[in-house]
């Protein structure tokens, strides 16, 4: 049976399920610092992605300056998070360190989208009367949805799977399954946790995507 086999026969076995240090409970907490981070970002960034994009104004210089933390790696902004005084806060330096991650490419597509709009459409919606809210809900966010969806799916995937490192500074979440057959030498146990991870990962886009195709059909106008 080569490594693979031996990894699922090591998911197979309910002992690994249950406990402090079992699947069910890592999966909670990697889901509660992945889910508490894309949600900070999405607060932060796309509102402020879809106003820049709906005034178009500072939208490039925001940006490129949100750009730069994709250069840095997520770990040495967790590092430092570590000696700093939120070293004692729990998951918050995790927290912060993702979220600073996840910005990125969600206030890009935000603000990408929202300016991509046919200035053609928004000229006539402007001429039809429209207030500029009722341009940017009735116009520019109904055809923005595709790509600020995109870069909600990019964001949550990379949380998902950047989450592991909480394992790193001895938290919670999936990364201690792989972390923990490091420190035992079990291989199968450590490509059991990385499967998990990608297979979690896998789910949320999937269901990502479900969600922007619901989205897409209730927008749809009903056949007459």
């Amino acid at each position: 049976m080569g490594v693979l086999g031996k990894a699922c026969g090591w998911l197979a076995d309910g002992a690994n399920w249950s406990g402090e240090s079992g699947v069910r409970h890592r999966l909670a907490e990697h889901l509660l610092v992945s889910g508490t981070a894309l949600g900070i970002a999405c607060a932060v960034a796309l509102p402020v992605g879809l106003w820049l994009g709906h005034v178009g104004r500072g939208g490039a210089l925001a940006v490129n300056v949100s750009n730069v933390g994709r250069a840095v790696p997520v770990f040495a902004v967790l590092a430092l998070f570590m000696v700093s005084p939120l070293r004692s806060a729990g998951y918050l330096p995790t927290v912060a360190a993702l979220v600073l991650f996840a910005v990125p490419p969600l206030l890009t597509n935000a603000y990408v989208g929202v300016r991509e709009v046919d200035r053609a459409v928004v000229e006539a919606a402007r001429g039809m009367g429209m207030s500029g809210r009722q341009l940017f809900w009735r116009v520019e966010l109904p055809l923005a949805r595709g790509l600020v969806m995109t870069g909600l799916r990019s964001g949550a995937v990379q949380v998902v799977a950047t989450a592991t490192i909480a394992a790193m500074v001895g938290q919670g979440g999936l990364g201690r399954i792989i972390t923990a057959g490091f420190n035992t030498y079990d291989t199968p146990q450590v490509v059991a946790g990385a499967l998990l991870v990608a297979l979690l990962a896998l789910l949320v886009e999937g269901l990502l995507v479900a969600a922007d195709r619901l989205l897409l059909r209730r927008g749809r106008p009903a056949p007459r």
